[in-house]
């Protein structure tokens, strides 16, 4: 079995870094707190106090690790990515599944995510404060592109192409609207938007493993 290489996400920026059990379990209990408050009233009203409230703690707990509220934000955007990614890993460990289908997974898992997790509609990776989120230099969803492209490279033998890379940042542009919509009206997602994204994928992406097979 070819080792599976992991998707890579952003490491969680705090200002104090933690060395102890406690404070890695105080910056949980702070995302969690501000994930419930999202979820339940949404971005724009989130305030380091309700934080602090809601997770039992002080303000001056909250500006230990965190200078500010788009601090906390981007570290919540950044364990979001985490758990996408980590999904994605578990979902591709097996050795028998197809490139295809591990598109499938991908989508799974984003879905998932949509449905479970809370402030991850709202919030997701950080694209509704800005598209270049997790890192300056590029955009939220070419970050995804570039780590999708090294990972079906090394785990399929898809051959790394420019064309590729487009086609992944194409197609990754393409679900993010379908999904986002399949959630406007159903907190549940409508199953209708998320079939039809599964056919474009998977029309769009085929070519690809076609060419890979060729060789």
């Amino acid at each position: 079995m070819t080792p599976k290489p992991d998707l890579q996400a952003p490491t969680l920026a705090v200002r104090t870094e933690p060395v102890q059990q406690r404070s890695t379990e105080r910056i949980t209990s702070l995302l969690d707190a501000a994930a419930t408050l999202i979820d339940e009233h949404g971005i724009d009203g989130l305030t380091t106090s309700d934080v602090a409230i809601r997770s039992g703690s002080s303000v001056g707990v909250v500006y230990r690790y965190f200078p500010n509220i788009q601090s906390l934000l981007r570290a919540l955007a950044a364990r979001n990515m985490e758990k996408f990614t980590l999904g994605i890993n578990v979902a591709i460990d097996s050795a028998d599944i197809e490139w295809l289908d591990a598109l499938d997974a991908t989508i799974d898992v984003y879905v998932h995510l949509m449905r479970t997790e809370k402030g991850f509609r709202a919030l997701g990776f950080g694209d509704v404060i800005d598209n270049r989120f997790l890192q300056t230099e590029i955009t939220n969803n070419s970050v995804l592109a570039q780590a999708f492209g090294t990972l079906y490279s090394e785990h399929w033998g898809i051959k790394p192409t420019d064309l590729l890379a487009f086609d992944l940042e194409v197609i990754i542009e393409i679900a993010d609207s379908l999904i986002k919509r399949a959630f406007v009206y159903d907190r549940y997602g409508d199953e209708r938007f998320v079939l039809k994204l599964r056919e474009i994928v998977r029309e769009y992406m085929a070519p690809h493993q076609a060419a890979s097979s060729a060789e």
